[in-house]
C-alpha cells in the first residue's frame, strides 16, 4: 500500500490549497519546527513566536478536518533540526513510499528539498504553493533579453492577465499609476486611526522558546500577542484596513510620525508572507470596498494598494528567482562597513532612526519609507556591508522572508545590485525625511545645518556619498541635477561637508 509524506512549511499556511481538498488515509503531513529555521538569521522573538503560533493553529484545523499529521515541536526529544534528517528519519519509522512538498519560496530551502529528494530512494513530487499571482520564471521571461527590469512593465501586464481594475485591454479610469498623489505629509494634528491589534497568550510557545539557545532580538509582550495568528484573525485584519483605513491610504502610505507605528497600513503582510490569506482575496477585498463606497474611497487609494501587491510584491519575487543566488552576494559600491550599534537598541539622537528602530524592536515591524528612506538610507549613505543590512532586516521583521527582503534591501534599498531594481540610489538628506514626516522639529540635530555639532548627519552623510561614488553614478540622468549643484559649491564648503561626514563616520556610535 502506498503511503506519501507531505511537508508543509512555516510559511505555507495556505488552507485553500488543492492538498487539503480530499481527505485520505494514506496521506500524512508533516511540519516541523526546526533549528536550521530559527538560526540562519538571528530574528526578532515576536517572528519566531508568531511563525510558530501560526504553524500550531495551521496543524489543530488540519487534524479538525480529519487529516493526518505529525507536527514536531522545537523541543521534542525525536526532532533532529532539520528537513532532511526529520524527513528520512520519517520515512524509515513509518515506511512511506513517497514524499511530496510545495515549491519553497527562499532560495536555501528550495536547494534542501532538491538535495533531499535526490538523497532519499522512495519517489518524490513537487508542487506549486498556489499563492502567487506569477510564477517564479515569469518576470525573468517577460524581460529576456532586457537590462533593466522596470517594475511599472511589469506590474501592467499583471493587472492586464489578471483583468485587475481593467476596462478590457485599457486600465480603469484611464491612468495605471497613482504615484504621485500618494505621498502626502500627515497634517500637524492629524491622529491617525489607532491600529487593530490582537491580545493572543503565545506564552506557552514563548516559555518553550526560551527553554533553548535560540539567540532572538526585539521584545514581546507574550499574554497580549498583536499579530494573526491564525486566517479568521488574518481577515479580520484585512476587514479592518478595508473597512476604516484603505480611505486615506494611498495618501499618507509615505507620511511618518513619531510614536504612531501602524498609520494607514494595512499590516497584513505577515499573514500574507506565511500565507495564511491570499493576495487574490486582499486585492478582491479592497476592489469591493472602493465599489461599494466610490464616493469615499478616492481611486488612487485603491490603486496605491493593488500597486504594493500585484505590481511590487510579485516583482521582488520574480527578481528574486530570476536572480539568486548572484544576488545575495551584489555590492556595487563595495561597501564594508559594520552597522552602529544602535541599529540594536534605537539609543541615538537621530529622531527618525530612534523612533523607526524601536518601533522595529517593540513590534517587528515598520512602514515600507521608514525601512527605505530612514534605516537603509543612512546604511547606505554610511557605506554599511549589504550583508549587515540583510540580515538586519531579514531578522528584524515579522514579515521578511528572504524572497522578498533581499531584493528590497540589497536591491531597492542599498543600490547594491548595481541598478536591477532601482533606476537610482534611494538616499536623501534631511529635506525628504522632514517632508514626509513630524520628527525634525524636536531632533538634537538641526535639519538644515550640513556642518557643526548641531548638523543632521544626513545632510553631510548625503553629500559624502555622492562626492564617494561619482565614478559610478556621475553618469546617471536620474541624478545629475545633484552632481550640477555639488560642482557649483564653493571648495571651502564641500571640504567643510566631506570633514562633517568623516566626522559622523568615525563617531557613528555616538550619532
Amino acid at each position: 500500500m502506498s503511503k506519501t509524506l507531505r511537508l508543509i512549511l512555516g510559511d505555507q499556511l495556505n488552507s485553500n490549497h488543492s492538498w487539503f481538498k480530499t481527505v485520505d488515509d494514506s496521506i500524512t503531513y508533516v511540519m516541523m519546527e526546526i533549528r536550521s529555521e530559527t538560526d540562519y538569521a538571528k530574528h526578532h522573538i515576536q517572528k519566531v513566536v508568531g511563525i510558530f503560533a501560526a504553524m500550531q493553529n495551521f496543524k489543530n484545523d488540519l487534524l479538525s478536518n480529519n487529516h493526518k499529521v505529525i507536527y514536531i515541536h522545537l523541543n521534542d526529544d525525536n526532532n533532529l533540526n532539520s528537513f532532511d534528517k526529520n524527513v528520512k528519519h520519517l520515512i524509515s519509522k513509518y515506511n512511506f513510499t513517497h514524499f511530496e512538498y510545495q515549491l519553497p519560496d527562499e532560495y536555501r530551502v528550495d536547494l534542501d528539498l532538491k538535495n533531499l529528494c535526490s538523497s532519499i530512494s522512495i519517489s518524490s513530487t513537487v508542487v506549486d504553493s498556489e499563492h502567487f499571482f506569477s510564477t517564479r520564471n515569469e518576470l525573468g521571461e517577460f524581460f529576456n533579453g532586457k537590462k533593466t527590469f522596470l517594475m511599472e512593465s511589469f506590474y501592467r501586464a499583471m493587472r492586464k492577465k489578471h483583468n485587475v481594475l481593467m476596462e478590457g485591454d485599457k486600465p480603469l479610469t484611464g491612468q495605471w499609476n497613482y504615484d504621485a498623489e500618494n505621498r502626502q505629509k500627515l497634517p500637524k494634528n492629524h491622529k491617525p486611526i489607532l491600529p487593530f491589534v490582537f491580545c493572543n497568550d503565545v506564552s506557552e510557545i514563548y516559555n518553550e522558546i526560551t527553554k533553548t539557545d535560540v539567540k532572538t532580538i526585539g521584545t514581546i509582550d507574550a499574554k497580549n500577542f498583536v499579530w494573526p495568528i491564525n486566517r479568521e484573525q488574518s481577515l479580520q485584519l484585512l476587514e479592518f484596513f478595508v473597512s476604516e483605513c484603505l480611505s486615506l491610504f494611498g495618501s499618507y502610505q509615505d507620511a511618518m510620525m513619531p510614536n504612531e507605528w501602524s498609520i494607514y497600513h494595512s499590516r497584513i503582510s505577515f499573514s500574507m508572507n506565511v500565507k495564511m490569506i491570499s493576495p487574490q482575496e486582499v486585492i478582491n477585498s479592497a476592489i469591493k470596498e472602493w465599489q461599494k463606497r466610490p464616493n469615499e474611497i478616492e481611486f488612487h487609494q485603491l490603486e496605491g494598494f493593488v500597486r504594493q501587491i500585484i505590481g511590487w510584491r510579485e516583482y521582488m519575487r520574480g527578481i528574486y528567482w530570476n536572480k539568486m543566488p548572484e544576488y545575495a552576494s551584489m555590492n556595487y559600491f563595495n561597501n564594508q562597513e559594520k552597522l552602529p550599534d544602535w541599529f540594536w537598541s534605537g539609543n541615538t539622537k537621530m529622531n527618525c532612526l530612534k523612533d523607526a528602530i524601536k518601533q522595529s524592536l517593540n513590534f517587528a515591524y515598520a512602514h515600507h519609507i521608514q525601512r527605505l528612506m530612514v534605516t537603509g538610507n543612512f546604511a547606505l549613505l554610511a557605506g554599511i556591508h549589504p550583508d549587515e543590512v540583510d540580515a538586519w532586516y531579514l531578522g528584524i521583521y515579522i514579515d521578511a522572508f528572504e524572497w522578498v527582503e533581499i531584493t528590497n534591501t540589497r536591491g531597492m534599498s542599498q543600490f547594491a545590485d548595481g541598478g536591477i531594481v532601482g533606476t537610482k540610489p534611494y538616499v536623501s538628506s534631511a529635506s525628504y525625511i522632514d517632508k514626509m514626516s513630524h520628527y525634525c522639529g524636536t531632533c538634537f540635530y538641526k535639519k538644515a545645518l550640513k556642518t557643526g555639532e548641531k548638523s543632521c548627519p544626513f545632510n553631510s552623510l548625503y553629500w559624502n556619498f555622492y562626492d564617494r561614488n561619482e565614478d559610478k553614478l556621475g553618469k546617471n540622468p536620474r541624478i545629475g541635477m545633484m552632481y550640477n549643484v555639488w560642482r557649483k559649491m564653493k571648495p571651502e564648503d564641500k571640504t567643510a561637508i566631506l570633514q562633517q561626514a568623516d566626522y559622523c563616520l568615525k563617531n557613528i556610535n555616538e550619532l
